[in-house]
């Protein structure tokens, strides 16, 4: 999809497109990574990055983390049992030819048993591309541009893996919070896609300001009506407008306060659910 007129939400739409990609995508490993809450974090581009050295990254990682766990004497984990670490490519989410390849890292410990294929991944993390053609000409010579990190697992193995990347890398990773009004788009581009035969309600989770004590307003409706509603709006298919993603939250704040008196548009949206993912505006995301 496209997104027009708005700055803020061309790279959450790109995102989408990646995550929705997901779902209709048959490779086993970009299939390892659905039903897993991800964290998002923003990447500043990788110095001396090279696609040919993953296996010595692997092992440089790997030696890393037992030095560390050896300093901070670990002793929630079994000292028999050290971490082995394993960079690999996702070819099947690199959308354009010249987006960089997505590199999936995977952290895991393997079994005291002699059991074949007994390594169990305990943490993941991977780099992805996000947007259009433009932020690739801006990077220079000797730097990988890949400007999402998504993570899975203990913060104490990405505390670790952090500090490893800053190190060998030169850059810096910070979390990715995302904003009402790209949580409000992704609402609306996620009600206009066909998800086959599984199809739950959409809901809409909202903080509101000032209150005494926490409280949140979950508004939840059914697929179909939002998508016809969504479907009413869009003028042009497989493109996006910001004047329709506020025309289309309008509606849905009318809707909502003609029933119960309430003005959502005094609230904050602070999550957003469909039958395509979930996500937090503190930056959690589950496909």
């Amino acid at each position: 999809m496209e997104c027009r007129n708005s700055e803020h939400c061309l790279s959450a739409s790109m995102k989408l497109k990646l995550f929705f990609s997901f779902k209709e995508n048959a490779d086993p490993q970009v299939a390892s990574l659905l039903g897993k809450q991800w964290i998002l974090y923003s990447v500043t581009p990788l110095y001396k990055f090279s696609y040919g050295k993953l296996k010595e990254y692997s092992r440089q990682l790997s030696l890393f983390i037992a030095a560390e766990r050896q300093k901070r004497l670990a002793a929630e984990e079994d000292p028999d049992l050290p971490f082995t670490v394993k960079f690999s490519l996702l070819p099947a989410l690199k959308a354009t030819e010249q987006e960089q390849l997505a590199v999936l890292i995977q952290v895991g410990t393997a079994s005291q048993l002699s059991v074949e294929n007994s390594w169990k991944i305990v943490w993941m993390g991977w780099f992805c591309c996000t947007a259009g053609d433009d932020i690739f000409e801006a990077v220079v010579e000797d730097f990988t541009c890949l400007p999402l990190f998504l993570a899975n697992g203990a913060k104490g193995l990405f505390d670790l893996v952090e500090a490893w990347l800053q190190e060998t890398f030169d850059c810096c990773l910070s979390p990715l919070p995302i904003s009402p009004i790209n949580l409000a788009w992704m609402a609306a581009m996620w009600s206009g896609c066909n998800t086959g035969s599984h199809k739950a309600a959409t809901e809409l989770t909202f903080s509101v300001p000032c209150a005494a004590y926490p409280l949140d307003i979950s508004y939840a409706i059914h697929p179909e009506d939002i998508k016809a509603l969504w479907d009413s709006i869009q003028s042009i298919q497989g493109e996006v407008r910001q004047e329709e993603v506020e025309l289309f939250m309008e509606c849905l704040y009318s809707h909502f306060h003609r029933h119960f008196k309430i003005y959502l548009s005094a609230t904050r949206l602070v999550k957003v659910s469909t039958s395509v993912a979930s996500v937090h505006s503190t930056g959690k995301i589950k496909v």
